[in-house]
């Protein structure tokens, strides 16, 4: 059993309540009794993300540019939901079809991930798909524009290697779905 503590909340607002952004800022009692005014945490929505897999053992990976960074990446399809409103599969088969055009057989929740969780207050759903293929062509978001790249399996960790394949998320699915993959 562990000895460990959790930070006590003394305060919370939000600083900053955008539809795309909201930040809070918490006043916290630490457990060796130092105060923090200003932790400031990212409420975030959760991802919905889908490892799709072809019959012929291919990853289907979506490219597209991310504005923070000014640069292309390669990532899982993934796209944000509303746990509220929406369930998690439902958010991946939906993102999935919208981002790639595909459909999958075989749809299977393997795990639950966290990105940033000393900022951040979402969760990553993932999803392995098997079996997918093209169904229609791709419906993006006005904010979208996405290349469709298949790599094969057997190729993904030299990808990782070379920095190929470098958001966080998408090397920590592929890592979790290795497993998945053996012949």
């Amino acid at each position: 059993m562990s000895n460990l503590k959790k930070w006590k909340i003394l305060k919370s607002k939000m600083v900053l309540d955008h539809y795309w952004c909201k930040v809070r800022q918490d006043e916290i009692e630490l457990p060796n009794g130092k105060i923090i005014d200003d932790y400031f945490v990212s409420i975030k929505p959760d991802v919905a993300m889908v490892l799709p897999i072809t019959s012929s053992r291919e990853i289907i990976f979506v490219r597209q540019y991310r504005h923070a960074v000014s640069e292309f990446f390669l990532e899982l399809p993934a796209g944000s939901f509303d746990f509220t409103q929406e369930n998690p599969e439902v958010a991946a088969m939906r993102e999935f079809t919208e981002e790639t055009g595909y459909i999958a057989e075989e749809f299977q929740k393997i795990g639950i991930l966290y990105d940033k969780p000393s900022k951040d207050t979402n969760q990553i759903h993932l999803f392995l798909a098997k079996n997918v293929i093209k169904f229609r062509k791709q419906q993006l978001d006005i904010t979208e524009e996405i290349e469709i790249v298949l790599i094969p399996v057997e190729s993904v960790l030299e990808k990782i290697s070379q920095g190929e394949i470098s958001v966080a998320g998408t090397v920590a699915a592929l890592f979790l779905g290795l497993k998945f993959f053996t012949p």
